[in-house]
Parts: structure tokens; sequence; C-alpha cells
């Protein structure tokens, strides 16, 4: 707009120069606003996100860390009326990430074999420390006469709550006659991490 005489100073608007819904739309340049610029909590790097409480985040817990297995397909029994440890078994170490993970087990006992009447009974061990019933394992097979087969399979959740190298192993014992496990099937361990 042309002036006559001398043209008035700017005056920058303030917040009182605008009523409510004069201005309906408005657009930030993209590329304008830095990620240092923002004022949220948290790392703020590729692995993270916004969440909506303005701070940066690790995406959703329940994550696979980390996975191990062993197996073999040898035969092993006991006459051990304790859960004992047979020499050979496949076994696994693992190092959890974090004291918030979780280990999940799964094991494949293959054929097992009571020879005579008797029970046996399979359990996991987190090192020194029977993580089933200390009678009954997490499995048991009872039988009344001379070479019974049948398959198994256990699986359970821990929570070690370390950061600390773990083995785990099945142990074995058998009430009245000998527990063999195996019989030439594949037998395996494995451990899952998973994240918090």
């Amino acid at each position: 707009m042309a002036y006559i005489g001398k043209e008035p100073t700017a005056v920058p608007l303030t917040s009182t120069d605008l009523n409510d819904g004069i201005i309906t739309s408005a657009k930030i340049a993209d590329g304008t606003i830095a990620l240092a610029d923002l004022s949220a909590t948290g790392t703020k790097d590729a692995t993270t996100f916004l969440r909506g409480d303005n701070s940066f985040a690790e995406a959703g817990g329940g994550k696979v860390l980390q996975v191990v297995t062993n197996e073999s397909t040898s035969t092993f029994s006991t006459t051990s009326t304790t859960f004992t440890y047979v020499s050979g078994m496949p076994s696994l170490s693992i190092t959890p990430s974090s004291t918030s993970s979780k280990i999940l087990l799964f094991a494949n006992l293959g054929a097992i074999e009571i020879q005579d009447s008797g029970d046996g009974y399979v359990t996991f061990f987190r090192d020194s420390t029977d993580l089933g019933n200390s009678t009954f394992g997490f499995i048991s097979h009872q039988f009344s006469s001379n070479h019974r087969f049948a398959m198994g399979t256990i699986n359970h959740l821990d929570s070690p709550s370390s950061t600390s190298s773990l083995t785990y192993q099945l142990r074995v014992r058998s009430l009245g006659t000998q527990f063999i496990i195996g019989n030439s099937c594949k037998i395996s361990i494995t451990a899952i991490e998973i994240g918090a």
C-alpha cells in the first residue's frame, strides 16, 4: 500500500492483537524444527520414538533378544533317586542382557523308558536351583510293566533377575528302577531371552 508522507514504524503483533478463531490454519515449513529443538526427555536416537507423554522410549517390550539351544541323539539313563544331571545331556549357558529379562525354556525329551515298574521325573535347573517341584519336577512318567515308552516335552518361563551367565540343565531322577531318556531320539533344550 502506498503512503502519503512518512511510512509508519512496523510493530510486531502480540497475542492480544489476535482474537480466537482469526487464524484457521498455519503451517511450519518442513525441516525447520530439528531433533535438538524438542524439549522431550529421554534418549533421542534412531532406536527410540516420541511417546504421548513427551518422552523418548524404545519400542514396546516382549522382544526376543537371543536364542540358545543344545541337542543330542544319545541315550542317557539313571537310577538316582534324587534329581541328577547325567553327564552329556544337553545343557546350555545364557547371559541375560537385563535383570528384567525373562528366559523361556523348552525341552524335547525324545523317547522316555522305564525298565521294570517304577516312576521317572524330569525338571529344569538354573545353576543349583530346581525350577520345578522338588519331588515331581515338571514331568513324571509312571509305568507298571517292563519297557514302557512315552514322549515328553516341557517348558517354563524363568525370571532370573540376573545379568550373569546362567547354566540351564535338565535333571532326572528315578524311583525304584532305571529311567532312560533320549533313547537315540533327539533330545534338546532351548532358552529364549525375552526383553521386558
